[in-house]
């Protein structure tokens, strides 16, 4: 696989950090390249967009992220996925005033695909 293959639109649904392992949200996450062959990332989570920028491995993708909260300060963050195929994305991520004894967690499955998560 390569970082070329991940560029296009994913849906996504995910858990907060926090005890709970229930899916909390969904969205739709877009990926795409700059001019350096690094991925940029846009969420739209609800009504809120967050932006990243990151990097393709190893079928690991890893993207720092960050996004402006309804009290108007900057939040940041990093989000980790395994890359299972092209189509299906399964990550954790962080944010750094969350709660630090947990990870949320986001799956993404391409929109155009007819794959299923599991």
């Amino acid at each position: 696989m390569t970082i070329e293959d991940l560029v296009g639109t994913f849906s996504v649904s995910g858990s907060n950090q926090d005890e709970s392992n229930e899916i909390t949200y969904k969205g739709v996450l877009t990926l795409t390249l700059d001019k350096n062959n690094r991925i940029k990332a846009n969420w739209l989570i609800n009504s809120h967009q967050q932006k990243g920028t990151g990097f393709f491995k190893d079928n690991i993708l890893v993207i720092n992220f960050n996004y402006r909260g309804d009290d108007n300060k900057t939040y940041k963050g990093v989000a980790v996925y395994r890359c299972i195929t092209k189509d299906v994305l399964d990550g954790f991520w962080s944010e750094k005033h969350g709660n630090p004894l947990y990870l949320g967690s986001e799956h993404c499955l391409r929109m155009e695909t007819t794959e299923r998560l599991n």
